[in-house]
């Protein structure tokens, strides 16, 4: 083989670009449309992105006027927020002053029961110190037993545990008081007032009646002299002669003078009697009482009526008991002192 003949392979590659020419046209063509597809898709992509881009933005510009809405919002909330603040520590302080007015208010009250119980306690102390001296002095067993009961009433009020033990003895006394026998000390005197008013009415045995003041008045004016000088003749006549009659054996007879002073006699035994019984004094009442008696059945008429009457309501009182032991009230006296010792050593 001679090296001017050439060889199959010598040959081919300047056969070859023609027949690879088709194949750059498809590739070419396909690279146009891979171009075109890149570009549209880019296009695509790109419109894509400008929309996507718009919508962010307006979502941004969404987000930013709802976060100025919202931060707007914020502020008034805070705004609200400080107000409420502001009013919550208004409704604080004015809370606080009205715990100050409530303890203020809770210290009078307790000053106010404090004081109203001290003035109990000292109504309760003048009570029974009342009663005490009603029964020592006077004898009065209704106006003692009435001041007792209302001690008691007063305590009742309060409600204290503390007053208890006052409050039995309270009891106790009344209960002595009201088991003693009833003496009508009031109607008593009564009684004893009303017979020496009536002793200047009482008629003497020496002198009969009393002379009415009708008696002794000027008649009328008369129709005639004659009847005036009759009438005054007459007077004068009854004034010189007087009939009386004596049942008695001995009739106690007395000077002109001395009616006056018996009658005053008679009313100072009885005022003598009344002071006795105020006094519980049961033997100077009963012999006051009993010398009333034998003046009035000697030296006054007993066949009158009024006598007689004096004379029956003296014998019932005579009759009468007056000189009753009364119980003290030393229980009630040193439970009120124990009572006042424990509140002074508070």
């Amino acid at each position: 083989m001679s090296t001017d003949t050439p060889t199959p392979q010598t040959i081919a590659p300047a056969a070859q670009p023609a027949r690879r020419s088709p194949r750059t046209g498809l590739a070419l063509a396909l690279a146009l449309v891979a171009l075109a597809v890149a570009g549209w898709q880019w296009h695509e992509t790109r419109q894509q992105l400008d929309s996507q881009q718009q919508e962010v933005s307006r979502r941004l510009a969404e987000f930013d006027t709802g976060n100025k809405e919202e931060r707007g919002a914020q502020k008034q909330l805070r705004e609200q927020v400080e107000a409420l603040h502001a009013k919550l520590g208004a409704v604080e302080d004015r809370f606080s002053e009205f715990q100050a007015q409530t303890e203020a208010l809770k210290a009078l009250n307790q000053e106010i029961a404090r004081g109203r119980e001290e003035a109990t306690l000292l109504e309760v102390e003048q009570a029974v110190t009342l009663a005490g001296q009603q029964l020592q002095l006077a004898g009065n067993v209704p106006v003692a037993v009435l001041a007792l009961q209302t001690a008691d009433s007063r305590l009742a009020r309060l409600d204290r545990p503390a007053y208890l033990p006052l409050r039995k003895a309270l009891t106790k006394d009344l209960e002595r008081l009201n088991a003693l026998p009833f003496v009508d000390m009031p109607g008593i005197s009564l009684r004893l007032e009303q017979l020496i008013l009536g002793v200047d009415k009482l008629p003497l045995t020496a002198y009969g009646r009393p002379l009415d003041k009708a008696d002794g008045a000027k008649p009328a004016i008369a129709a005639s002299w004659w009847q005036a000088a009759a009438g005054e003749a007459w007077q004068e006549l009854k004034g010189l002669i007087r009939i009386q009659r004596f049942d008695r054996e001995d009739p106690a007879l007395l000077a002109p003078g001395q009616g006056f002073l018996l009658r005053e006699n008679l009313k100072l035994r009885l005022l003598n009697a009344r002071l006795a019984l105020f006094a519980r004094d049961q033997w100077t009442y009963r012999n006051e009482l009993k010398v009333a008696q034998e003046w009035l059945g000697k030296h006054f008429d007993t066949s009158d009526k009024a006598v007689l009457a004096a004379q029956a309501t003296l014998r019932q009182m005579t009759a009468s008991e007056i000189n009753v032991e009364l119980p003290n009230l030393n229980d009630t006296q040193a439970a009120l002192r124990n009572l006042r010792q424990s509140k002074e050593k508070r």
